[in-house]
C-alpha cells in the first residue's frame, strides 16, 4: 500500500526468513563464526541462547544457509515430544525413511546412519529450535545420543537453541550431566541504538531506497518501544510506513512513532534507554 509513495520495490518490514534481508550485527556475525566453528571442529554440543525475538532463527537459518555438502543437518522446530515421537521426527527430518517403533531399533538405525555419514566424510548436525519447551527425560535421552561415537570420535553434533529459560533449566541438578556435555555457549543480546539504526538502514536499502525516511527522532522512538528486539522494529516500522503513507509524510518522525505505539501498542514493552532528544 505504501510502497510507491516511498519508492519501495517490496515491504521492508515483513516478517520473513528472505536471505536478501539478513542483517548481522557484530554479535550475530560473532555467534555465526562460533557455530560454524563448532561444525568444523566436531565439539558436540551447543546451546545458543537469547529472548524472544531477537533473531535466534534467523541466525540458524543463516547457518543452515551457509553449509556445503560436506554437513548433513536437520532441524527440528517443536520438541515438545514424548521420546519415540523426537526420535521418528529425527529420522524423517534426516529421510533415513524408515518409523520406529521402540528406542532401541531406532538406536541401531541412527548409528548405522552416523557412520555411513562418516565414510563420505559428512558431518551431522542435528539443530534443535524451542529448546526450553523440552521435557528433561527427553533432554537426557538427547545426552546419551552424544555419546555415539566411532574411534573416539563424535559422530553427532547437537545444537540446542532455545529462549533465556533454557539457561535456568540447565542449571537444574537433573540436568547436570547434559550442562557438562555442552562445550560452547553463546547468549544472544538485543540490538543497541546503533544497530537498531543500521538494521532499519539494511532493510530500506535492500527494498529499494536509501532515503532517511525515518528521522534520528523516530529512530530513538523505534528503539525505546522495540527494546532493540528485531521482530519489535519490523512491527512498529511497518505501522509506521503505513501511517506515514497516509499521512502524506515524506519523513516519519518521533511524534508518529509514538502515535503508531498508543494508537497499536499501549502500555509497549520497550526496554531501550538513552537516545537524542526526540524531534516532533
Amino acid at each position: 500500500m505504501y510502497l510507491s509513495f516511498y519508492n519501495l520495490k517490496v515491504k521492508p518490514f515483513q516478517m520473513s526468513t528472505d536471505p536478501d534481508f539478513l542483517w548481522l550485527g557484530e554479535q550475530h556475525k560473532e555467534a555465526l563464526a562460533t557455530l560454524k566453528y563448532a561444525i568444523i571442529e566436531n565439539k558436540g554440543i551447543l546451546a545458543l541462547t537469547g529472548d524472544v525475538g531477537t533473531g535466534k532463527t534467523t541466525l540458524i537459518n543463516a547457518l543452515i544457509q551457509s553449509l556445503g555438502e560436506d554437513t548433513l543437518a536437520a532441524t527440528i522446530y517443536d520438541p515438545s515430544l514424548g521420546v519415540l515421537e523426537f526420535f521418528n521426527v529425527v529420522a524423517s527430518a534426516f529421510n533415513m525413511g524408515k518409523t520406529f517403533e521402540s528406542k532401541g531399533r531406532f538406536i541401531i538405525h541412527f548409528r548405522q546412519f552416523l557412520k555411513k555419514a562418516r565414510e563420505r566424510k559428512q558431518k551431522v548436525l542435528l539443530i534443535i529450535d524451542e529448546a526450553q519447551a523440552m521435557e528433561a527425560e527427553l533432554l537426557e535421552e538427547i545426552r546419551l545420543l552424544s555419546n555415539l561415537e566411532q574411534e573416539h570420535i563424535r559422530l553427532l553434533n547437537i545444537f540446542f537453541v532455545g529462549q533465556n529459560e533454557f539457561v535456568d533449566i540447565l542449571q537444574e541438578y537433573r540436568n547436570r550431566a547434559l550442562r557438562q556435555r555442552i562445550t560452547i555457549r553463546y547468549h544472544i543480546e538485543e540490538l543497541t541504538l546503533d544497530e537498531t539504526e543500521a538494521y532499519i538502514r539494511h532493510r530500506l536499502r535492500v527494498s529499494g531506497t536509501e532515503a532517511p525516511i525515518f528521522s534520528p527522532g523516530a529512530m530513538d522512538e523505534i528503539f525505546a518501544f522495540s527494546g532493540g528486539y528485531p521482530r519489535l522494529i519490523n512491527i512498529i516500522c511497518d505501522h509506521a510506513l503505513l501511517s506515514g503513507y497516509v499521512q502524506e509524510l515524506d519523513t516519519i518522525h518521533a511524534n508518529t512513532i509514538r502515535e503508531c505505539r498508543g494508537n497499536h501498542f499501549a502500555g509497549g514493552t520497550g526496554r531501550g534507554t538513552g537516545g537524542r532528544s526526540g524531534d516532533a
